[in-house]
């Protein structure tokens, strides 16, 4: 059978706002969506692959701005030793009509861009049998399309985007494409795209998730999938290509450890700029310990390109003496009691007094300073 190698990539999202973030890394998120273009053709050529299968869901929206439409176009147009082979998910389905008719007629001409479900010749003696989505939700499978027939000895490659299993906080249909596409439909390759981590359904049956993560739920750098079609079984190979890095390192910590060392070995040695983290820490600290691990927390969070530590469930293990930092008498002293008091109050729920704690320690820090 023909040998054939290419780059599998879905859910870039172009166009993504991130409007939950600061203007500044907001804008660098953005860039980094549109930069993995250039990533991916780069694996690409790295691989010795001269086509990149994009599985759905290129851009964010049925009606991108403008500028993220021409400008991820002439990105492509600049790889013109690639082809670039693109389906729409359930994003940018073909509901869009205005989008795809402005893709065909503005697309360079290295780009196909796969409107219905008709078997495409990919190279000589390989055929992509694509699914695109009709609309946002389609309701049916569309990957039966993938059992048309072709040429005898042919390799075959269905290209599809949606759910095999229920992706939970995903916006594809719930369980419409069944696991066993690739066997049912006799593909060499089943590339899908939707679900935004990469994930192997079955031998021949992966999905390579979005390029340029755009959110802790994956928890893994983003990256494409080097697809060989040499024997039988495709040799597939994960390449790293995303530009920022999302982590959610949890810690805990417990009295008498050194709760700063334990931070500093969660979090990335290099190329802080380029991570974006939510830390949470539970357990136990000391006071003076807590108010420590504060200030230190602070004082890295402008390192990273978006820092945010979580401390709600940090309990504060707390003196008599600790309290004598505070103050010995009066208004904050008493203020200092009641806290310490609800924190280790059984009859409050665990959400205030872990607010208690917070208030507590915060306290500590700012009385510290004041005397600093």
């Amino acid at each position: 059978m023909t040998s054939f190698r290419f780059l599998h990539s879905s859910d870039l999202h172009l166009g993504r706002a991130f409007g939950n973030f600061p203007e500044g890394i907001r804008h660098r998120l953005r860039e980094a969506r549109h930069g993995a273009i250039g990533r991916l053709a780069a694996a690409a050529r790295s691989g010795g692959a001269t086509t990149i299968l994009l599985a759905g869901d290129t851009f964010d929206a049925e009606t991108p701005a403008p500028d993220t439409l021409r400008q991820a176009l002439a990105a492509m147009r600049e790889a013109s030793d690639l082809t670039w082979v693109m389906l729409p998910g359930n994003h940018d389905s073909l509901a869009a009509t205005e989008l795809w008719g402005r893709i065909l007629t503005d697309g360079p001409a290295n780009l196909r861009a796969l409107l219905s479900d008709v078997p495409a010749d990919l190279a000589p003696g390989v055929h992509l049998l694509p699914a695109p989505c009709t609309q946002r939700r389609p309701g049916r499978d569309l990957s039966e399309a993938m059992s048309a027939p072709t040429p005898e000895g042919a390799r075959r490659i269905g290209l599809g985007h949606g759910a095999i299993t229920d992706f939970s906080g995903e916006e594809g249909a719930t369980g419409i494409i069944p696991p066993d596409r690739a066997t049912r439909s006799g593909l060499d390759y089943l590339a899908l795209g939707d679900w935004h981590g990469q994930l192997q359904v079955g031998p021949a049956t992966w999905y390579s998730g979005t390029p340029e993560p755009d959110g802790f739920k994956h928890d893994a750098p983003g990256a494409a999938l080097l697809v060989a079609l040499d024997g039988r079984a495709p040799k597939v190979t994960s390449v790293p290509v995303a530009g920022f890095r999302w982590m959610r390192p949890e810690i805990e910590l417990l009295p008498g450890e050194d709760a700063l060392a334990r931070i500093a070995a969660a979090l990335p040695q290099t190329g802080a700029r380029d991570h974006l983290v939510r830390l949470t820490v539970t357990g136990r600290l000391p006071l003076a310990d807590r108010a420590a691990l504060e200030a230190d927390l602070d004082h890295r969070a402008p390192d990273f390109g978006w820092f945010s530590p979580d401390l709600t469930r940090l309990a504060v293990v707390a003196m008599p003496e600790d309290l004598n930092q505070i103050d010995r008498a009066g208004a904050l002293r008493q203020a200092a009691e009641t806290l310490l008091a609800e924190v280790g109050d059984g009859s409050l729920s665990q959400a205030e007094r872990d607010t208690a704690a917070a208030a507590l320690a915060r306290l500590y820090t700012l009385t510290q300073e004041v005397r600093a």
